[in-house]
């Protein structure tokens, strides 16, 4: 039951690798000849098979007996069988009988064959060639079938695991371009990325005034921005090549191989220049050295950041080539990758204001069925924090929403759904809440609802619903924001905490009762209590000081390291500070509800009868007389 907070371009083109292809593990030579030599062996074996099988074998007892009556007319002796010729011929075939008996050679059979004038030949076989191929050639190809087979599935098509030649992918020129056209608002990034392509397009205008051309440009900012896809503008815009690969992809499991691909991969751009190489997810390979033992993975990705390194230095600035990386790890890069000669720009690439986001959801609606009552203004209004990735995610959504409902076009209420899809998760139907718990939520949402109305900072309340989500959530507020805003001020942040406190303060005073369902609310407002004393200088008692060492991953939401650097009375003093920002909020939220107990009960029995109320639904309950 925790009020709903928003804490949230890509190219939807497939990469094509027009590198020529490998011939198929079928299609090898090698394969061939082992396929060969097989046929040759089964083939050999099988006839000598069929020609034993023409044979009767008899017991040597027989064997003598045929001797001692002189019915034999010759036989072959080998260390493996005697076979032989009886005088008389077999009744269907009209030919003479063949018979083979297990040996048992000695002095004494060799003077009676010769006592009994039998013609017989003593014969040693050799049969190292089938030994040879049955015990080595056979399972040893078998073994290689199997591996080369395995090698492909890890490696992909037309390349094995163990290969060391560049993966790289070169776009063609027939495909089709993306320009800065394609990509909304970000202008102060085309700005910066437009003299890129000038540098592309005429290396010698920087050159006449004594300067030289830029030769790494890092995009740097959180996932789904639209990073991959500004590297490919620039390319469509100045109209070269354009190389494409990730970091991870240098990395294998021996040690070389990952610069071996980089000597490769600038061997390749060097005949294709003036070109653009971009390296996706730099930090793959960039992270910065001597962290850990240099063995195994680590000795790896060491070498490889070293040929990149060299390679950056060595080649020359007019040539034309410029590297475009991205990454969203910029604090742990080698600074050997951010010195001036390498990675000479970084440009970041942030989450999109109110303008961009509706000039992305407008460049996606183009392709769209949209219903007249379609505004995207308002949609951008209520995705503050989502980047390109999310706003196309939350377009595919409300597609979807619209097959659903059978509509061939798409409407507001199906962008609606999509919305709170993609913050909440989708709606649970499968357990339902019983009577008393839809009260207690419909109460819980409701204190909510009527602080966030009345406190003065207060954002106007959008969306309110106690329909279950799949996520776990019961129920949710949500808050649209007038204008962007990058700071927040400590009534703003106080006013906040009491927004979040006010539905547990509700189920306290309505139903005497508090549950398990403000955990969220709670963790929430003791996390910006205690950002506001201890990062933000909030605390009259305390002082402007920043309390503990913080090293927080700037683009990657809610991951941080704290390390502490206070004594343990400080400590006592953050916790008193922190919990009388908590009570405060409590108070002024008890203050609200208790003035404005006719208004939570009109949205209390509204909600329940309803479950879910929009902006001008709200308005009519909290103006009703």
């Amino acid at each position: 039951m925790s009020k709903g907070h928003m804490n949230k371009h890509n190219d939807p083109r497939i990469d094509i690798n027009h590198s020529p292809r490998k011939p198929g593990l079928w299609q090898s030579p090698g394969f061939n000849l082992l396929l060969y030599l097989i046929f040759i062996y089964l083939s050999f074996h099988f006839w000598s098979r069929s020609v034993e099988t023409r044979r009767i074998e008899i017991p040597y007892s027989q064997f003598l007996q045929y001797v001692k009556q002189k019915q034999i007319g010759e036989a072959v002796i080998t260390d493996r069988l005697i076979a032989g010729v009886l005088k008389e011929n077999d009744p269907r075939t009209g030919r003479p009988k063949r018979f083979i008996t297990i040996p048992l050679w000695n002095q004494e059979l060799a003077d009676t064959l010769s006592r009994y004038g039998i013609r017989y030949r003593v014969r040693y076989e050799s049969r190292w060639l089938s030994n040879f191929l049955f015990n080595w050639v056979l399972p040893f190809g078998i073994l290689f079938l199997v591996w080369g087979w395995m090698a492909r599935r890890m490696g992909g098509a037309g390349k094995g695991f163990l290969s060391i030649g560049s993966r790289v992918r070169v776009h063609p020129d027939t495909r089709e371009k993306v320009t800065f056209d394609d990509v909304a608002g970000y202008e102060d990034v085309k700005q910066e990325l437009r003299e890129t392509v000038e540098f592309l397009k005429d290396p010698s205008r920087i050159r006449r005034l004594g300067g030289r051309n830029p030769k790494g440009v890092l995009l740097v900012g959180p996932p789904g921005t639209g990073k991959t896809l500004f590297a490919r503008a620039v390319a469509g815009e100045a109209g070269v090549p354009f190389f494409n690969i990730s970091g991870s992809e240098f990395i294998e499991m021996f040690v070389g191989v990952g610069a071996a691909r980089v000597r490769d991969m600038f061997e390749q751009a060097r005949e294709k220049a003036p070109c653009i190489i971009f390296i996706d997810e730099l930090d793959a390979i960039g992270r910065s050295r001597g962290a850990g033992p240099a063995m195994g993975g680590h000795d790896e990705r060491e070498q490889t950041l070293n040929q990149l390194l060299t390679e950056m230095d060595g080649f020359d600035s007019s040539s034309g080539v410029v590297v475009m990386a991205a990454t969203n790890r910029p604090e742990i890069l080698d600074q050997a990758l951010l010195r001036s000669g390498r990675f000479d720009r970084r440009i970041r690439v942030d989450k999109p204001d109110l303008e961009t986001r509706e000039g992305i959801l407008r460049l996606y609606g183009e392709r769209m069925q949209l219903d007249s009552d379609v505004d995207l203004r308002v949609i951008a209004q209520r995705t503050p924090g989502f980047v390109g990735a999310d706003l196309e995610n939350i377009c595919n959504e409300a597609a979807i929403q619209a097959i659903r409902n059978h509509r061939e076009r798409v409407t507001m209420s199906d962008f609606e759904a999509a919305i709170d899809r993609v913050i909440a998760g989708p709606e649970s139907h499968s357990h339902p809440l019983s009577p008393d718990e839809k009260h207690r939520v419909a109460v819980h949402e409701a204190g909510h609802t009527l602080v966030a109305l009345k406190v003065p900072t207060g954002e106007p309340v959008h969306r309110v619903t106690i329909i279950p989500r799949a996520i776990g959530a019961l129920g949710f507020t949500l808050q649209l924001p007038v204008e962007e805003k990058y700071l927040s001020t400590v009534e703003e942040m106080k006013d906040q905490i009491a927004i979040l406190l006010g539905g547990r303060v509700a189920e306290e005073m309505v139903l005497g009762s508090i549950s398990s369902g403000a955990s969220n609310d709670l963790e929430r407002a003791t996390q910006i209590a205690r950002m506001m004393v201890t990062r933000l200088g909030m605390s009259e008692r305390l002082g402007p000081v920043v309390y503990g060492r913080v090293q927080e991953l700037e683009f990657l939401q809610g991951q941080s390291v704290e390390e502490r650097d206070y004594s343990e009375e400080t400590a006592r003093q953050i916790d008193d500070e922190v919990r009388a920002l908590v009570d405060e909020g409590r108070q002024r939220a008890m203050k609200i509800l208790e003035q404005h107990r006719d208004i939570h009960e009109r949205l209390t029995r509204s909600l329940e009868r309803h479950e879910t109320l929009d902006a001008s639904q709200i308005r009519q309950i909290v103006e009703e007389k």
